[in-house]
């Protein structure tokens, strides 16, 4: 009992840590292309000094590195999305977006996964739309731009999201992640020069960026990544679930705190954020009895990492 308690402070822990990478993308003034891809290339680049990454490599078939390769092109555009929403409205706005992620994976992953589909999830998809005009109303008409990117973003999570959870069993995690977020800094050096932008496209951070990638690539990507692969292995993926559905509660109350955010936003949005979240957690409790694993590779790449 005492290590499932453990676990769970850890999950919880992990998920607070997550929560930060939303405030990090606002205070970080690097464009949500350079941001995106020195945390990519920080990561990756650490991953890739671990000798268990490399012996996943050598174990892995090239299809699986291909198929790999074509899902961290995904996560590249969520994450860059994702920022960009962030830089285009606030950090609470972006992390709403992300709590999306269920309703498109309700219609994508039947798909992907070739599953009969489940009236239980389409129920969900219809329950966030209200709670998304709510919010949509809720904020200044210059953030509504950041809102329709958010989307974008969430629609991202839910592919790659359903993709992963068809290899799910396939290789190591570390080695996955190293793959996708390597591949997605490549594809996004090869974007660059079709994005419009001022100055370089990947401008050497300053001091105060420079710390804040560091603590974005490390401490809110590898440490949540590696504690929650142990925390999984005593807690069950129902409790995950519900735990990591808490990321954007934690993102939006340190919004408040840390960026004063509430003083952007009104009534309206919170109602609509009430309303998604709900729909958000009303997923697991649905799928309650079912034989579902939480996905480790996720836990890298995304920013719902609840996403099952």
């Amino acid at each position: 009992m005492q290590s499932v308690n453990k676990a769970r402070l850890q999950i919880h822990f992990c998920v607070l840590l997550w929560g930060f990478t939303a405030i990090l993308g606002k205070l970080i003034t690097l464009t949500a292309l350079g941001l995106v891809w020195w945390r990519m290339l920080l990561v990756a680049g650490a991953l890739l000094l671990m000798p268990r990454v490399w012996r996943g490599l050598r174990a892995m078939s090239m299809r699986l590195r291909l198929a790999y390769a074509g899902i961290g092109v995904l996560v590249s555009l969520h994450w860059l999305t994702f920022y960009a929403a962030i830089k285009l409205a606030n950090a609470s706005v972006g992390a709403t977006c992300i709590a999306l992620g269920p309703a498109f994976l309700a219609f994508i992953e039947p798909w992907v996964a070739r599953r009969r589909f489940d009236p239980r999830e389409l129920l969900i998809a219809i329950a966030v739309v209200p709670g998304v005009a709510m919010v949509a109303g809720g904020v200044p008409a210059h953030m509504r731009v950041g809102i329709a990117v958010g989307v974008v973003s969430a629609l991202f999570v839910a592919l790659f999201g359903s993709l992963n959870k068809r290899f799910v069993e396939h290789a190591d995690p570390l080695t996955v992640t190293c793959i996708e977020l390597g591949t997605g800094a490549i594809f996004l050096t090869l974007l660059a020069p079709l994005l419009p932008h001022t100055g370089p496209a990947y401008p050497v951070p300053d001091l105060h960026d420079g710390l804040l990638l560091l603590v974005l690539a490390f401490g809110c990507t590898l440490l949540p990544f590696t504690l929650a692969l142990v925390a999984l292995r005593h807690i069950s993926a129902f409790a995950t679930q519900m735990i990591t559905n808490l990321e954007p509660v934690y993102a939006i109350v340190l919004a408040m705190l840390l960026l004063g955010e509430q003083r952007q936003l009104d009534t309206w949005f919170y109602l609509g954020v009430a309303v998604i979240l709900a729909a958000v957690f009303a997923h697991p409790l649905l799928h309650r009895n079912d034989a579902t694993a939480i996905q480790p590779e996720l836990l890298g790449t995304a920013e719902n990492h609840g996403l099952d």
